[in-house]
């Protein structure tokens, strides 16, 4: 019996596998532990990041993937094994795999995906760009002479891409993203409340109360958080408003908007036309950041929606692509 097809959005964050005909059937963080002793895997996927800042100093959880591309090689492949298993059911037969990776990414770059993929157990591997990935998954009309604007907000990228007649028009991936959301609450909350929290109390304050918008977040509830008093040493309780929260994010904002606007500005004026018809498409985790579609459409002058299923549009659009992997095969 032939290995249903896979394909794998191999996320900073989090990593998403759609297999043929099934849909998405797993979807776990893309985090490792790792003995640092003996060098072997004790845990993959949420077990792992349950482990984040909770291990022994002979464990380690490990984040393979840094801002979308590989960090660690060898973890990736064992994290790529675990993951092309347990989507197959243990099966031993070998699929062809799609992977996404983000628009600006190098050709070595791609080549370790590919490469990894394959040691991972894949008959063989394909990529295929982020923001692409993610229109299909978002239902945009990718292959028609319309022009469509996506902005993909993952944990270790954000990318931004005007696309038509099947192809990338103009594109900007960068470094601004759900990560880089966390680690400026951490830093913010650090200097203004002399509060060390830790990455899951970050993360948790994102979802829970962060807004684009530090007039809007008035609106919201504070939140009760837990960490460590930098003058004592001690564990410590505070409430922290939401438009403080607002206020630690807003360079992450304010950068992903550049980004915008300049992939914007080179786009040709059909496709320009295009985008203020149809509005600019938000996927990925960020996507869900209170207030961001307003917040944009201020700035752009556009209107801004959120996929209906964010989260998920670039592992449903890589497996998409699967049906036409015998093209890919030709090339």
């Amino acid at each position: 019996m032939r290995a249903k097809n896979i394909g794998i959005d191999l996320g900073t964050a989090n990593t998403i596998v759609y297999a043929e005909g099934k849909g998405i059937v797993l979807s776990e963080p893309s985090v490792v532990a790792k003995n640092t002793k003996t060098g072997e895997i004790v845990s993959v996927g949420s077990e792992a990041r349950d482990m984040i800042g909770r291990t022994p100093a002979s464990i380690v959880a490990i984040r393979p993937m840094k801002n979308g591309v590989i960090a660690d090689y060898d973890t990736t492949v064992a994290m790529m094994k675990y993951y092309i298993q347990k989507a197959l059911g243990g099966k031993g037969s070998k699929p062809y795999v799609m992977v996404c990776v983000p628009s600006g990414v190098t050709e070595v770059e791609k080549r370790a995906v590919i490469d990894a993929t394959r040691v991972a157990g894949a008959r063989d591997a394909y990529v295929i760009e982020e923001p692409f990935a993610s229109a299909i998954g978002a239902g945009l009309p990718v292959m028609d002479p319309t022009g469509s604007m996506v902005v993909d907000i993952g944990g270790g990228t954000t990318d931004v891409a005007t696309i038509s007649l099947g192809g990338i028009v103009s594109s900007r991936s960068i470094s601004m993203a759900g990560d880089k959301l966390d680690e400026c609450i951490i830093y913010y909350v650090r200097q203004n409340y002399n509060l060390l929290i830790g990455e899951r109390t970050a993360e948790q304050l994102k979802i829970d109360v962060a807004s684009a918008s530090t007039t809007l977040a008035k609106e919201l509830d504070s939140q009760t958080i837990r960490g460590r008093d930098l003058v004592t040493g001690l564990p410590k309780t505070i409430e922290i408003p939401a438009e403080a929260v607002a206020e630690a994010i807003q360079e992450v904002v304010d950068e992903i908007i550049t980004a915008i606007k300049e992939t914007l500005e080179e786009t040709s004026p059909e496709i320009a036309a295009d985008v203020i018809d149809h509005g600019i498409v938000l996927t990925g985790g960020g996507a869900q950041l209170r207030h961001l579609p307003e917040v944009i459409s201020d700035a752009t002058k556009v209107p801004v929606f959120v996929a209906s299923d964010p989260l998920d549009c670039v592992a449903i659009g890589t497996g998409e692509s699967l049906k036409s992997i015998d093209v890919m095969k030709k090339k």
